[in-house]
């Protein structure tokens, strides 16, 4: 089909400029109708659309709870056409104290619990609206805030909620739009209530100063804030940062001089249960062993009780350990991204915030007043016509019975408005007592006085300001409690802790076959009865040696990565083991040096098999990840082929090539890299290197005679085969092996 025959309906556009314009399309709905709250009233649509609902269905905290799913029902049917699940899961979170600080919803029926349960069905569940949440909605009918049709134009919802609450502090959001995302912690609302009015009356205080009101977040769970005043002032300031927060712990005592420790505070956004198994983790798999048990004694109230391994064990090294390896002690990020008056997407400093609301609520209380004025206005319209018609009773009564069109009589006669007029021949007859000719007057003075006081209301910011101050105070008074979030610095110490410790020492006998299939068999077993061990078919012994749980295994393969085991991770001693490379990250092209207990203040000869070499560190062999790490740059077509530790008092070097000539030299020749090429060792016109190893002079070089002899021979006098490094070297003493390995 040409272009010129599509129809008239079809646009032509490139692909993608319609896609990044749909895109954007969806990005901003996502955005403003979705995942970020609004300043105003800290809601976003679902939520609000939640509480509007529960509003019409009359479920005010005085009266009798209703079924979830009619809630769900009608939120989804009137005002928001998405999943029910979706609905509900965000009506729970509303009506869960441990989720929110000031719940909006009073659910009755399983809601879920802080152990990470989830809650009953929408069908078993039933819920009304909380105190909070009426406060939050109130207004609503006074013409404070505009209204917008729903999805189908059948109905009415409210643009934002009007009433005098900071919930977007108090009760915190979160959220992920596309590329953008929200979280901001729930706060304390007297401390709110506080820095609102010190910005009334000041509204120039900077960020730093509302410290001295608002401390920090004040979470449902309470918990321990450990981040300085700084820290968490910085945060504030920028609208962007996280909270060190950590589980309530206390050490109690117990008779016989014992103690354990008990949690009655967990932090806010973390699951007991999950907790309870990362800590029963930690002690089957033996990584604490400081700790022997952990036991959960919960009721209303969280009881977690943590034993130690003994009475001797330092409270505060297990209470560090705790919290370095457990989310009792977790990061809560702060990103003050919300929608402003104009539903534009920004991050907000707490001050910014905190102005935007009472700019809000200044808003409210003029259009509040607004309306009564034009209520009043109404009102007193229609008194002073019944006045009238009080006054002048008689004509009034004889204008009605003898005329056809009565009404259009009165508005001439007494200057009556058509409403006026109205009112007058709807009024009953008992109405014209002279009780009720009082009570008029008496109405109509006292409605003239408001209307006078909201004038000057409107007129006056002073006013507003004072009036707004008065609310917060009664706002506070009604809502205000006592911070449940403690706020202690705790200086973090540079020490680190030694996680070797906290293995249990044991001794092992770690086995390595030729295929690469590990093992730690438990205790140190005679290195003699290798013989009777039993391997996997066409798989033989490599090495065999003996080490401790506490230890670091080296492990150097030819490629030039070495890495790190743990002894304590080493899989078991039944059966044949696992092969080394589900450990790590070994291909499996590649070949293992070798395999041996490594600690950080030993030294090292690595060489290659092109004759190039270097002395390294053992601290710079341990790996911290199971990709290891690279040790030695190898040139085209070399491997390594030794890794040796030097023993005490090493002062030589003995390398021999696989052409059969041997040479030695002062090991103070080699450099020490932590990674590299390293130097030339030997030269060699022709093949590689076979073996190097290091040596005391004075003592000369010793090897096996071979067979079941187990003798050795030494030569003592290497002048023959000194020379300095990178020499070619000559043919070694008679009678040393074939194999031109020095082992």
């Amino acid at each position: 089909m040409q272009a010129d025959d599509l129809p008239s309906t079809t646009i032509d556009t490139p692909f993608d400029a319609a896609l990044s314009e749909r895109y954007l399309v969806y990005a901003l709905s996502t955005i403003t109708a979705r995942s970020l709250p609004d300043v105003r009233d800290g809601l976003k649509p679902v939520h609000r659309r939640l509480l509007w609902a529960m509003r019409l269905l009359r479920l005010d905290p005085a009266s009798a709870y209703k079924k979830s799913a009619r809630v769900v029902g009608d939120v989804i049917g009137k005002y928001h056409p998405h999943g029910d699940a979706s609905v509900y899961d965000a009506m729970v979170r509303l009506a869960q104290d441990f989720a929110l600080r000031y719940p909006l919803v009073d659910g009755q029926g399983n809601f879920g619990n802080i152990d990470g349960d989830n809650a009953a069905a929408y069908r078993y569940t039933e819920a009304r609206l909380t105190a909070v949440a009426t406060q939050l909605m109130a207004g609503l009918d006074e013409g404070t805030v505009d209204y917008r049709p729903t999805y189908n134009g059948e109905e009415e919802e409210p643009e934002v909620f009007p009433g005098l609450f900071p919930n977007l502090l108090a009760n915190g959001a979160s959220g992920i739009a596309v590329g953008m995302a929200t979280s901001i912690p729930p706060h304390n609302v007297s401390e709110l209530a506080d820095a609102a009015i010190q910005l009334i009356d000041n509204p120039h205080t900077e960020d730093a100063a509302l410290m001295d009101f608002v401390g920090g977040p004040d979470f449902p769970t309470g918990g321990v804030l450990v981040d300085s005043r700084e820290t968490i002032a910085q945060a504030y300031a920028t609208g962007r940062g996280s909270f060190r927060l950590r589980a309530s712990i206390s050490i109690e005592k117990e008779k016989g001089g014992g103690w354990h420790l008990l949690v009655s505070e967990i932090p806010y956004g973390v699951q007991k249960g999950k907790l309870i198994e990362q800590v029963a983790d930690l002690i089957a798999n033996k990584k604490l062993p400081i700790l022997a048990d952990v036991r959960d004694e919960s009721d209303e109230q969280v009881r977690v009780v943590l034993e130690p391994r003994s009475r001797t064990v330092d409270p505060q090294l297990l209470l560090e350990s705790l919290y370095r390896l457990t989310d009792l002690e977790v990061r809560f990020p702060l990103n003050l991204n919300v929608l402003d008056a104009s539903r534009t997407p920004g991050v907000m400093s707490l001050k910014q915030s905190l102005t935007a609301w009472l700019a809000f609520q200044i808003e409210v209380l003029l259009n509040r007043s607004r309306t009564r004025i034009a209520k009043i206005d109404d009102r007193l319209e229609l008194l002073d016509g019944f006045l009238i018609a009080f006054l002048n009773l008689d004509r009034v009564i004889e204008i009605i019975r003898t005329e056809d069109e009565p009404k259009a009589v009165m508005m001439m006669e007494f200057s009556l408005t058509d409403r006026q007029a109205e009112a007058i021949l709807n009024m009953r007859l008992r109405s014209l007592r002279r009780l009720e000719e009082m009570e008029i007057g008496k109405e109509r003075e006292a409605l003239s006085k408001e209307r006078d006081d909201l004038v000057k209301l409107v007129e006056s910011p002073a006013r507003q300001r004072t009036r707004l101050k008065r609310d917060l105070s009664t706002m506070k008074e009604k809502f205000g409690d006592e911070r449940r979030t403690r706020i202690e610095e705790v200086v973090t110490t540079a020490r680190d802790i030694d996680w070797s410790a906290m293995i249990e020492k044991e001794p092992i006998t770690v086995i390595l076959s030729q295929r690469g299939w590990i093992r730690a068999m438990k205790g140190h077993v005679a290195l003699d009865d290798a013989e009777t061990l039993k391997f996997r078919e066409g798989d033989a012994l490599q090495q065999i040696f003996h080490a401790q749980t506490t230890d670091k295994l080296l492990l150097a393969a030819e490629d030039g990565r070495v890495y790190t085991l743990g002894g304590d991770k080493l899989p078991g001693g039944r059966g044949f083991g696992e092969p080394v490379r589900l450990l790590i990250d070994l291909p499996a092209e590649v070949g293992i040096v070798t395999l041996m207990v490594v600690k950080p203040d030993m030294k090292l000869l690595v060489a290659a098999s092109d004759g190039r070499g270097f002395l390294t560190s053992g601290e710079a062999t341990i790996a911290e990840t199971r990709k290891g790490k690279q040790l030695v740059n190898l040139r085209a077509g070399a491997k390594v082929a030794v890794v040796e530790p030097l023993a005490e008092g090493d002062d030589a070097v003995a390398v021999i090539g696989e052409n059969r000539k041997m040479l030695v030299f002062l090991l103070s020749e080699l450099p020490e890299l932590a990674r590299g090429q390293g130097v030339t060792l030997q030269r060699y016109r022709d093949g590689g290197l076979a073996d190097v190893t290091t040596l005391k002079l004075a003592d000369g070089l010793s090897w096996a005679l071979g067979g079941e002899s187990g003798r050795t021979r030494t030569e003592t006098d290497l002048t023959p085969w000194r020379a300095a490094r990178g020499a070619a070297g000559r043919m070694p003493p008679l009678g040393f092996p074939r194999s031109n390995k020095f082992r």
